[in-house]
């Protein structure tokens, strides 16, 4: 092996990708350290040190494209809509409508700010990436045990593993002794994994490099030294945080859709504003009122407050949201979620508990479940769904007492719960012993311990009890069987004959099947004179019984896809353990899968194959990052709204590809995290589907006011055009339009948007991802309605004109400007449900709307007669008849949308029969 004194100016290879990085699990550990130029015994000297860090730099993680706070202020701006505004605004400066142009910059600031506040929050999180590396270590350097800073290991450094500690780079193990370590965050392996010293094939996956450990992972037990051979970005975390950082977020379909509308309403504005002005100075109209008619026309066009109300409505979502127990990073994500028509959900940690759970025990006198989930103890035994008495059952009470006494976890209680330490399956045989009360403290100390490793497969600890020394054993059913000649213990014992073995082998098939890790427990009392050797003790032992081992599902989750299945949402199971393992899940909680498709096998499919596969019934296992981001990325190449749900590392290239992320709050790591749109604060699997409820509802919610706000800025438009070809007197001014468009008209509209769920929300498919925000029924709608709206104004308008009163062209103006205003206050009521008639909505349901109504009614009442305001809005006083002539006029348009709400719903209804 090599002495560690080599020349300090040769070039070690620091490793920077997966294919530089494979070939280091499948060589020896002499190779290892001679390329390295590192020994075993004496580590680095200090020359070495300080070449490498100079070559190689620190062992961390840039968290690169982190946006700041005027990059995310910035962000708010780039939309259509707040372009259409700002021109406006500019225009109004240019012709001295100083008032106007305040106005809409006000609106367009208040619509920034409130973006800006909530995405900021999610940028200021804790830098994720630094979080995961461990801050302190030790190491061999010069022959001595050193403890550093993580960032100050270099490649070739000897680091010394123990119980509890995380990893800080990736390692290649020179020595081990009973080293197991949860590698759950990267593999999405949810038992932990035996390491050792020896190479491996080079074509091992990922989770089956056992001579490697990975940054970021956690050492459950024993002790280890590994070679350094990559830090930082070079690492497996670190190439995985690459991956995550080179994708580029997508626009959720909300942002598509309203960057749509907004285009096609300020070609529509402008080009209307144009034929306007050109077409009345062609017929000898000044110039300057053709321009000023023409701008209000595109005013009347465009809904100022449209960008502003979205807002709004999403950041009061983000309430609704946390009621429901989730949070968001971004205004539209509920938005989106309610659009998904496919959610990839990781196993470990999402759809399971992430806790080992002791659920079945086979002993000679029968077969009991175990009640219970995770390491809290609270729990008890039961035979065909009665309650057990373990007191009267000495095998169980033996079995359970071996499964304590070979065991090196702890259980731990505090405010939040139960804690393991250590082993997660060694934490299980300690929950189950608690279940029957069996003290700990009584355990005796051993006196001799073989320990377990992935050759042996079994461990065993001599313990002194009273004068008898008693060795307790447990492994794996095929390794101990073959050691085990009694079945039982006691005068009970039978002999274990071929039969009996034959019989144990279909019980472990069978839990294996039911995705149960199954665990052998024996035990033996030795003779007096047996050498305490590995030969010696572990034969002629006593088989206890069988234990059956999971991670189990959520108890929500079989609920949750249930829901899911009905609103038409697609799930994809895509984890990182074993396909037995995740099939049994995925029919345990209600997916139907026929066939588990593995990382090795995924590699060899074409995109048209594995697209071909995700058409079945079928989840994936033993995936890699590249692999849930490819399957990710060819969902939404076939047109899907896809979620993705996980909480380690692994999961967050997928996680930020997604169009919606989804992260675990409790559990899941820091990177998953940050590459989320939406953290679950509860972990719970229902969370998501409740938000999915949620995000359907806001985008009903937006689709109503939408129509709303168009309806009513189509009625103004066309009461302009028509009074422009009758050749009547300006209709409305620009100051009277911005006032309906963003004080009457918003405060209704944002109160659409505080509308609850309709009752089918749920049972509806997701919606087309590629349908409009406005489809042609839609359009229909609105321009019926608008239509409506603006000739009933322009009656008004032409009724007051007429009617001989010298201050007609005032008062006419006055009419026509509360006229319409008031025929929208019925109008707004056609948009309180989509599908159902209006007197099937309760008038209560949505108390916000009689509030917004009532207020903006009062504000109304001020602009008529209050002598300030009447001077900026350019308006007189009005008697009562002229009040009730407007509500006469206004009553038929609720007629006119229950009329186009019934053929619509008649059509839809022929059009299914006829399918």
């Amino acid at each position: 092996m090599n002495s560690g004194k080599s020349n300090t100016t040769s070039d070690v290879p620091l490793q920077t990708s997966e294919a530089a990085t494979q070939h280091w699990h499948a060589l020896s550990v002499d190779d290892t350290t001679a390329k390295l130029q590192t020994s075993a015994n004496l580590g680095l000297n200090d020359e070495q040190v300080r070449h490498r860090r100079k070559q190689y730099g620190s062992n961390s993680i840039a968290a690169s494209g982190r946006a700041t706070w005027l990059q995310v202020l910035g962000r708010q701006f780039v939309d259509a809509l707040i372009w259409i505004l700002l021109a406006a605004a500019v225009i109004s400066v240019a012709i001295g409508e100083t008032a106007d142009a305040v106005t809409i910059l006000a609106i367009v600031l208040l619509n920034g700010v409130l973006g800006f506040i909530q995405e900021w929050k999610a940028e200021r999180a804790v830098e994720a990436l630094r979080k995961m590396l461990s801050p302190q270590c030790q190491v061999l350097r010069n022959g001595e045990v050193t403890q550093i800073d993580a960032m100050q290991i270099v490649p070739g450094d000897m680091v010394i593993l123990e119980t509890g500690d995380r990893v800080p780079a990736d390692l290649r193990i020179v020595r081990s002794t009973n080293l197991r370590l949860d590698e759950s965050a990267l593999t999405g392996e949810s038992d932990s994994v035996s390491k050792q010293a020896a190479a491996v094939s080079e074509q091992a996956a990922l989770a089956d490099r056992s001579s490697m450990v990975w940054m970021g992972t956690a050492v459950t037990n024993g002790r280890g030294l590994g070679a350094v051979v990559a830090i930082g970005a070079g690492t497996q975390f670190g190439r995985i945080a690459g991956l995550t950082e080179e994708i580029v977020t997508s626009t959720t379909p909300l942002q598509k859709k309203l960057g749509t509308l907004g285009r096609q309403l300020g070609a529509i504005a402008i080009g209307i504003s144009l034929l306007i002005t050109f077409a009345g100075v062609a017929t000898g109209r000044p110039w300057v009122e053709m321009l000023m008619t023409g701008i209000s026309l595109a005013v009347a066009v465009v809904p100022e407050g449209l960008p502003a109300v979205v807002t709004i409505t999403l950041a009061l979502g983000i309430r609704a949201m946390v009621q429901r127990r989730a949070l968001l990073r971004r205004l539209q994500a509920a938005e989106a979620l309610g659009a998904a028509t496919v959610v990839c959900t990781d196993k470990t940690g999402t759809l399971t508990q992430n806790q080992m759970t002791v659920q079945r025990i086979w002993l000679p006198g029968g077969e009991l479940e175990v009640t219970g989930v995770g390491y809290d103890p609270a729990g008890h035994f039961e035979v065909q769904g009665r309650v057990h008495d373990y007191r009267e059952n000495p095998e169980l009470l033996a079995l359970l007492e071996t499964g304590l006494s070979c065991n090196h976890a702890l259980l731990s209680h505090d405010a939040g719960g139960w804690h393991e330490q250590g082993e997660p399956t060694e934490a299980a045989l300690v929950t189950a012993a608690y279940k029957a009360w069996l003290d700990p403290d009584q355990v005796h100390d051993p006196v001799a311990e073989f320990t377990f490793s992935s050759e042996r497969k079994r461990m065993t600890v001599i313990v002194q009890d009273g004068t008898d020394r008693v060795a307790h054993v447990k492994g794996a059913p095929e390794v101990l069987l073959s050691r085990c000649t009694r079945l039982g213990q006691g005068a009970d014992a039978q002999p274990l004959d071929e039969s009996l073995q034959n019989e144990i082998a279909t019980v472990c098939n069978t839990m294996a099947d039911s995705g149960l890790r199954t665990l052998a427990l024996a035990r033996r009392t030795l003779p007096a004179a047996a050498p305490l050797t590995e030969e010696a003790v572990e034969q002629d032992l006593n088989l206890l019984g069988i234990v059956g081992i999971i991670d189990p599902p959520r108890p929500e989750v079989p609920q949750a896809i249930r829901r899911a299945q009905s609103a038409g949402i697609e799930l994809v199971m895509i984890t990182g353990d074993a396909a037995r393992t995740a099939l049994a899940i995925a029919h345990r909680i209600g997916l139907s899968a026929d066939a588990a498709i593995e990382g090795s096998q995924l590699t060899e499919l074409s995109d048209e194959e594995l697209l071909g596969r995700l058409n079945r019934d079928v989840v994936f296992a033993r995936t890699a990052p590249e692999h849930k981001l490819r399957i990710v990325k060819l969902l939404q190449r076939s047109g899907h709204v896809v979620g993705m749900t996980g909480d380690g590392v692994n999961d967050a290239p997928a996680l930020k590809q997604a169009d919606i992320g989804i992260a675990m709050g409790l559990r899941g790591t820091d990177v998953a995290k940050g590459a989320a749109d939406i953290v679950l604060t509860d972990d719970n699997f229902s969370s998501i589907i409740n938000a999915v409820e949620e995000g359907r509802r806001q985008y009903d919610n937006i689709q109503k006011f939408v129509r709303y706000m168009l309806s009513s800025n189509t009625g103004e438009a066309v009461a302009i055009f028509c009074n422009i070809l009758t050749g009547g007197p300006l209709i409305l001014l620009p100051v009277q339009i911005l006032w309906m468009n963003l004080v009457t008209d918003g405060l209704t509209a944002l109160a659409l948007g505080m509308e609850p769920a309709e009752k089918d929300v749920m049972q509806r498919p997701p919606r087309n991802p590629r349908h409009p925000i406005l489809d042609r029924s839609a359009i229909g709608m609105i321009v019926g309605l608008g239509t409506y709206v603006g000739l009933a104004t322009l009656w008004l308008f032409q009724h007051y004109l007429d009617s001989g009163d010298p201050a007609a062209a005032a008062r006419a103006q006055t009419v026509a400007f509360n006229g319409i205003i008031v025929i929208e206050f019925f109008n707004v009521m056609n948009f309180r449900a989509l599908r159902t008639p209006l007197f099937r909505v309760g008038l209560l349901s949505n108390p916000w709307m009689l509030v917004a109504i009532a207020v903006t009614a009062s504000v109304q009442l001020c602009a008529v007669y209050v002598p300030v305001m009447q001077t900026a809005l350019h308006t007189v006083p009005l008697q009562l008849t002229d009040w009730m002539l407007t509500a006469a006029v206004a009553a038929p348009v609720l007629v006119l949308a229950e009329l186009f709400k019934w053929f619509r719903n008649r059509s839809r209804q022929i059009t299914t029969i006829s399918e």
